[in-house]
């Protein structure tokens, strides 16, 4: 087989298996956005089918209810703050690491990544008691502080790799010329480091949008829930309402689907910026 063949057969190969990884995305949502146009009974008899009878007003509904707009408004404001707090404390938290050295730096570093070796569900009960203990239950700031903490290590680890690409003759001219650590961060670093940047607030946004488990836990007023929470109001003692639950779902995953599809290029840059040095 001569090395065009092969190259061919590799890149048929890999397209192959590009498909079917986006089959495995694309039709649980395709088919949570069909369901939501079914009855219950349709729903039940063929979960799969494009309905013969869609039922708009399953999403008419819901987009007419002020439940779901305060939801939605209670997601943005909790994610939007999140998102801020962890870019600026990752951003100045990994420029330390990664550009100014110390006694420990390393160890440091390797104690902030711990945090991506366990899964949330192990601090649950620590947590829930060091937010009671604040006097932070059901309320907006223990809820935010506590996705904070647990977005923190991951966008270290991002912004840090990041930074440590950056030529370090930059850094070296600026303090030549009487620069100090924090003029060099705002004036040289940050500048150059919006890929990222945009990649963080992108990852930290939407994680946030979408959990579930903290909001659960420390959150006890209706009014506070996000839209996760939101699903568990057509969840009744004795049956549940599926229908209008995918329909809830999709309304509620567009605005995540929508950013991931507009920042996709900024994404990517961050995500591979300094992955081969030149």
């Amino acid at each position: 087989m001569s090395a065009d063949a092969r190259d061919r057969t590799g890149y048929a190969i890999a397209c192959a298996g590009l498909v079917v990884l986006a089959l495995f995305v694309l039709v649980p949502l395709l088919a949570t956005a069909l369901g939501g146009l079914k009855t219950l009974g349709a729903l039940r008899s063929d979960p799969f089918g494009f309905p013969l009878h869609p039922r708009w007003g399953n999403y008419g509904g819901i987009l007419a209810g002020g439940r779901y707009w305060r939801l939605l408004g209670n997601s943005l404001l909790i994610a939007s703050v999140v998102t801020a707090i962890t870019v600026v404390l990752a951003a100045m938290a990994a420029f330390v690491l990664a550009h100014l050295h110390f006694f420990g730096r390393e160890m440091l570093a390797s104690y902030l990544m711990l945090g991506l070796m366990f899964p949330a569900a192990t601090a649950i009960l620590p947590l829930f008691i060091q937010v009671r203990d604040l006097g932070l239950l059901d309320t907006y700031a223990g809820l935010i502080l506590a996705e904070v903490a647990f977005a923190l290590s991951m966008s270290i680890l991002l912004f840090r790799n990041f930074f440590r690409q950056l030529p370090v003759e930059l850094f070296e001219a600026a303090r030549m010329d009487g620069c100090s650590y924090a003029r060099i961060f705002v004036s040289i670093t940050l500048p150059l480091c919006r890929p990222i940047v945009t990649t963080v607030a992108i990852i930290t946004f939407v994680s946030s949008w979408n959990n579930y488990m903290l909001p659960l836990i420390l959150l006890d007023t209706p009014s506070r829930y996000p839209w996760p929470l939101g699903v568990m109001d057509y969840q009744g003692q004795y049956s549940t309402e599926w229908q209008l639950v995918l329909a809830f779902i999709t309304l509620t995953i567009l605005p995540a689907i929508l950013v991931f599809v507009l920042a996709q290029k900024q994404i990517v840059a961050g995500l591979t910026a300094g992955a081969v040095k030149g």
